[in-house]
């Protein structure tokens, strides 16, 4: 086995087949299905099965892409290293994000970093669920994340200070009038809220419930500016973080009563290089509520 075969198969769980899998590796689909089948073949199993709408991982294949997934982001994490000098970084950085963190943050901290190392590339994701982000950090795909907790409390877990959570209401809403807006005045009140596993319905979930408030459901999305546009469209009040909130928004945005925040807490890998490093310092220069207190 190699880890062009560990990309190919990768690239085609992702795409759905392997015509869009070649396109997106720049080769031949031929190469693609060569090295596809010669895996197969080594491992005596099927890793993928047709159906109508493309091919899709079998239960063995989704057990090997994980590790596979581990196994070739190692491999880069290994080449930035080796390639890294005094004044050089290349390669690749794999960050995620619980849903909502860090949107106003990021811009800033990746442009510096862009400066300073050219040719790092860094991938960005939010991730909803709480639970699959501290799993992809256990398995070690990530270089870098921020989350609200970290079951494992590991030494190379960082505060970086708070999100502060704002409830976004309609034009008119009679809300709008108060500085900050006190939660049971919101009985009644539909909710645009969040995917049921994800980490911000959670947090909805359990400041209404400690308010003595059950939400009405409006709709689920699975974005925050979406949210949060429709409820400035006056479907319903949202609650979010407060950086997660697109400009052209905040007349309709207002801190909560009882306030409500999460800390926010970058995790690195274990080994961390230069680049996660940098990454990190970089995170710690942007304005974070609380951070000062949490360094």
């Amino acid at each position: 086995m190699s880890l062009r075969q560990f990309e190919y198969a990768l690239a085609v769980a992702e795409e759905g087949s392997v015509t869009a899998a070649a396109e997106r590796l720049r080769v031949a689909q031929p190469s693609v299905s060569q090295q596809i089948r010669g895996l197969e073949r080594e491992l005596g199993v099927e890793l993928f099965a047709r159906t109508p709408t493309g091919l899709v991982a079998t239960v063995v294949g989704r057990a090997f892409l994980r590790e596979a997934e581990a196994a070739v982001s190692a491999a880069r994490r290994a080449r930035a290293t080796a390639r890294a000098g005094a004044d050089e970084l290349a390669g690749e950085l794999v960050v995620a994000a619980q849903m909502g963190f860090g949107t106003r943050q990021w811009p800033g901290a990746l442009d510096a970093l862009r400066r300073r190392y050219p040719h790092l590339e860094v991938t960005v994701f939010e991730e909803p669920s709480s639970a699959e982000l501290e799993r992809l950090c256990r398995r070690g795909v990530l270089d870098l994340a921020l989350m609200a907790a970290c079951e494992r409390s590991p030494a190379d877990a960082h505060r970086l200070g708070d999100e502060e959570f704002v409830v976004v209401l309609g034009p008119g809403h009679r809300q709008l009038a108060a500085d900050r807006v006190d939660l049971r005045e919101l009985a009644g009140e539909s909710w645009v809220r969040f995917d049921r596993d994800s980490a911000l319905d959670g947090v909805l979930l359990s400041v209404l419930g400690d308010s003595g408030l059950i939400p009405a459901t409006a709709a689920r999305v699975s974005q925050t500016a979406t949210a949060v546009r429709w409820a400035a469209h006056g479907l319903g009040a949202t609650l979010v973080p407060a950086s997660a909130v697109p400009q052209g928004h905040e007349h309709l945005v207002r801190p909560v009563f009882p306030a409500v925040s999460q800390p926010v807490i970058a995790v690195l890998r274990q080994g961390a290089g230069p680049g996660e490093t940098a990454l990190l310092d970089l995170l710690r220069r942007e304005s974070w509520t609380g951070a000062a207190a949490s360094r």
